[in-house]
This record gives structure tokens, C-alpha cells and sequence, in this order.
């Protein structure tokens, strides 16, 4: 289990819960609009990383104050050590929540079925037909249609969310929640522009539109992060807020 940065605390990253936040290095997606492009390649042997008895220990110091500990990336479904680093934050009594893209279901079918994680956000980055535009790559899409089926079956609680990222339109967004039709949450976020990148999001407006279309399909949808542009500033990632543990 490789983690690369930590965030102490965070009242964001966890629905209802003041958690704690690990990042771990590598991707095997290249999506434009990355919030964490540091974190793409896996780190070159010696450069610094977190241990992660390090980090339990930290958790251990912070039980009564935390409720749990987000795992994010890069794609943490590409770490080997996973689960078991998981099953240790168990033992310490707190929630895990873990962040995917969706690529990899048998693991996350392992994870759900050994009742390691807690909660899953999975972001669906566009209708699966766009898939390989907006990320970068060649994406194995009936992977995702898995990944999507499995939560949508409901053996962990969970949400889908997507960027409303350029190229994606309105129209893009209401496919996107019929793709994952009956879902208890979907949650669609504001685009911030990486630093040296000038595509404009879509205006708040846009966003609310594409929620008020995408609504009938899902329990619920919500919009994160609106801003209008005057307010965004691209986004730096999580390089500039690398945390030692402590």
C-alpha cells in the first residue's frame, strides 16, 4: 500500500463525517481536468512516500475526534495492500470511504463482499460512448457498466459523481444519470480548470439545468462545488497541499 499525501482532516471528503484523507500515487486514467495530476505516475523509487503505519498511528491518536479515513488517488483500487490496509483502519474503529473511477470491479467486489470499506464514490466521467475522449485513454467500458452494477445493487452505500468537465454538455449529464438510473445519490461537480488550462466551465446555470434534468432518474442529485467563474481559480491539486503525518 503506496500513499503519497495526507490531508489531517477534512469535513468535505466524507458525507456527514469529519474524516481523515490519504492520497495514493498512480492512475491508469488521463482525464484533462485532473484535480491531482501530481499523482498520475507512481511515484520513482525513493521518492517520498507516507507509511502507512505511520498513518495508522496518526488514527489511532485521533480516535473520539475522527470518524474515519478517506482513501483517494490516483486510483487506490491499484494498490496491492488495500484491503488490508483498510481492515487495520477498521480495527481502529473508524469508517473507511474509498474513491474510484470504476475500472477495476473485481476488486472493489472483493472490498464490498469482505465488508472493507464503508462507503464508495465512484466517478462516471461521461456516457460510455465518450469515455475514451474524456479520459485520456482506451477505458474498458463494460468494466465500468460492472462497477456501476455492483454499487447500484446496494451491499454498501455509496454515490456516483461527475465533473462537469468540457467536453461534456447538459444533454452528456442526463445520459450519464439514466447510465446509472435508480441510484440512491449522483452528485454532479463543478469543472475548475487546471492551472495553465483557459476552457471555461459551464456556467451555474448549465449546472443547474443539467440537475434538474438528471433528477427524475436518480433518488437524489445534487451539485458540488458552484461557483461562478469570477470565484474559480484553476486548480492546483493536491501537490501544493501535501501533508506530513504528525
Amino acid at each position: 500500500m503506496r500513499i503519497a499525501a495526507m490531508h489531517k482532516c477534512s469535513f468535505v471528503d466524507y458525507p456527514a463525517h469529519l474524516a481523515a484523507v490519504v492520497f495514493t500515487p498512480g492512475c491508469n486514467l488521463r482525464c484533462h481536468y485532473c484535480h491531482n495530476p501530481s499523482l498520475l505516475a507512481d511515484p520513482a523509487a525513493g521518492q517520498m512516500l507516507i507509511e502507512p503505519a505511520a498513518v495508522l498511528d496518526f488514527l489511532a491518536l485521533r480516535r473520539g475526534l475522527l470518524d474515519g479515513l478517506v482513501i483517494t488517488g490516483g486510483e487506490p483500487t491499484l494498490q496491492k495492500g488495500l484491503g488490508e490496509f483498510c481492515a487495520a483502519v477498521h480495527e481502529l474503529g473508524l469508517l473507511v470511504k474509498l474513491d474510484t473511477n470504476g475500472t477495476r470491479p473485481a476488486v472493489l467486489a472483493e472490498l464490498i463482499a469482505r465488508r472493507r470499506v464503508d462507503f464508495v464514490a465512484m466517478d462516471v466521467k461521461a456516457p460510455l460512448g465518450l469515455y475514451d475522449e474524456v479520459c485520456g485513454c482506451t477505458v474498458d467500458t463494460e468494466a465500468i457498466g460492472e462497477s456501476i452494477r455492483l454499487l447500484l445493487a446496494g451491499q454498501v452505500e455509496y454515490e456516483f459523481r461527475t465533473t462537469f468537465a468540457p467536453p461534456l454538455t447538459a444533454g452528456d449529464m442526463v445520459a450519464l444519470a439514466a447510465q446509472v438510473r435508480g441510484a440512491r445519490r449522483y452528485v454532479i461537480q463543478q469543472y475548475r480548470p487546471p492551472a495553465g488550462v483557459s476552457a471555461a466551465p459551464p456556467s451555474p446555470a448549465a449546472a443547474r439545468e443539467a440537475a434538474r434534468l438528471a433528477a427524475p432518474f436518480v433518488g437524489r442529485c445534487e451539485l458540488r462545488g458552484l461557483m461562478d467563474q469570477a470565484q474559480l481559480a484553476p486548480d492546483e491539486g493536491v501537490g501544493a497541499e501535501m501533508r506530513a503525518v504528525g
